[in-house]
C-alpha cells in the first residue's frame, strides 16, 4: 500500500514501551533471542521491577533450552521516550489498556521512529482502527497481542485494519515467526480479536452451567483440563473435529452429525453476571484454589507450561527429522 519494505529480518534492536509484566515479558522474550532491548516507563522506579520480572522470565526460558543473552547486558531501561525508540527496529507498545493514552502514545512513537519501522501494541481490547484514529503514521501501526505469559506462549495475533499497510502486517508475522514465536494474521477486525472471542464463548458456557445449576466451578474446571483441553493443546476446533469424524473427516462430520452440534448449539446458555452469578463463581473458584495464593497458582501454571511445551516442541523436532529422511 506505501510501498515501503519494513524492517523484519534485521531488526537487532526492540523498543519496548511499557515496563509491566506483560512488558516485562516482553522483554525478556527478546532477550533470549539475543536483540538488543531498551524499554521505557513513565515510572522512574521500574527499573528494579522490570529487572526483577525479566529474571524471573529468563529462568522459565533457560528451562526450554539455552537462551541467546548474557545475562541482561543487553537490557536499559530509560524514563525518557526519545532515547528509548532511538535506533530501534521494531516497537511493542505495552500501556495501560486507556484508549485515548495509547492513542497519543502511538503517535508520539510514529513521529519518533522512521517510516520503516513497524510498531505492534499489545491490546487485547482495542481494535487497530481505534489506536489509529489518534493519528500519526496509521500504516504501520498493527494490534501485535500475546497470550499471558507472552514469554512462554507461543501465540502472537497480529491484527491489521483497513488503514494498516499489509507489508507491515506481514513484516511483523515474519518477525514473530523467525523468533520462535507462532503468531496469526487477521485482516479483518473482530473485539477481542480471535482466540479471546473463542475462551470468551467457552467461559459464557461454563458460567450457565454452574449458574444452571448443572455442575460446579470445580467440576466445569476438571471437564476442560482432563477432555478437550488436552487435546487443545495438540490441535485447534476445526482439526478435531475432522479426526472426530472418523475416516470420512470433516466432511462426514458435518453431513451426520452437523444437526446434532446445531441442536446443542440452540441449547447454550447466554448468563448475566449477576450478584448472585458472582457469588457462585467466586465461592468455586475459592474452594477450587484450596487456600493457593495467586502467586503460587501462577507459578505452577507455568510449570506446567513449560513441561508441556517441552513435549511439544520436542514432537515437533521428531516430525523435522523424519521430513528431512
Amino acid at each position: 500500500m506505501t510501498g515501503i519494505t519494513y524492517r523484519s529480518e534485521t531488526i537487532r534492536s526492540v523498543a519496548v514501551v511499557g515496563a509491566g509484566l506483560i512488558g516485562g515479558a516482553w522483554a525478556a522474550f527478546f532477550l533470549s533471542r539475543g536483540l538488543d532491548v531498551k524499554v521505557f516507563d513513565v515510572d522512574p522506579h521500574g527499573n528494579e521491577k522490570l529487572h526483577e520480572t525479566v529474571a524471573h522470565a529468563l529462568a522459565d526460558l533457560e528451562q526450554l533450552g539455552p537462551v541467546n543473552v548474557a545475562g541482561t547486558d543487553r537490557l536499559t531501561f530509560s524514563t525518557d521516550l526519545v532515547a528509548v525508540l532511538k535506533d530501534c527496529d521494531y516497537v511493542q507498545e505495552n500501556a495501560l489498556e486507556k484508549l485515548s493514552l495509547k492513542q497519543a502514545l502511538l503517535k508520539e512513537i510514529t513521529d519518533l521512529t522512521p517510516a520503516d519501522v513497524v510498531i505492534g501494541s499489545s491490546t487485547s481490547s482495542f481494535r487497530p482502527s481505534e489506536l489509529q484514529a489518534g493519528g500519526g503514521d496509521a500504516a504501520r501501526i498493527v494490534v501485535a497481542h500475546p497470550f499471558n505469559p507472552p514469554h512462554l506462549l507461543p501465540l502472537v495475533e497480529i491484527v491489521a485494519s483497513p488503514a494498516s499497510d499489509p507489508a507491515a502486517q506481514d513484516a511483523a508475522y515474519r518477525f514473530f515467526e523467525r523468533l520462535g514465536k507462532a503468531p496469526i494474521r487477521i485482516t479483518r477486525e473482530a473485539s477481542g480479536h480471535v482466540a479471546n472471542r473463542m475462551t470468551a464463548a467457552l467461559w459464557r458456557e461454563a458460567v450457565h452451567i454452574v449458574a444452571e445449576g448443572i455442575a460446579s466451578v470445580e467440576d466445569v474446571d476438571r471437564a476442560i483440563r482432563f477432555g478437550p483441553g488436552l487435546r487443545w493443546a495438540i490441535d485447534g476446533p476445526h482439526m478435531l473435529y475432522h479426526l472426530g469424524g472418523g475416516e470420512g473427516g470433516i466432511e462426514h462430520y458435518l453431513r451426520h452429525l452437523g444437526p446434532a452440534q446445531e441442536a446443542r448449539w440452540r441449547t447454550l446458555g447466554n448468563p448475566s453476571l449477576t450478584d448472585d452469578v458472582r457469588q457462585l463463581l467466586v465461592d468455586g473458584v475459592k474452594a477450587e484454589a484450596a487456600g493457593r495464593s495467586i502467586g503460587a497458582l501462577g507459578a505452577r501454571r507455568d510449570r506446567n507450561l513449560i513441561a508441556l511445551l517441552k513435549v511439544l516442541e520436542a514432537e515437533d523436532r521428531r516430525q523435522r527429522d523424519e521430513a528431512a529422511e
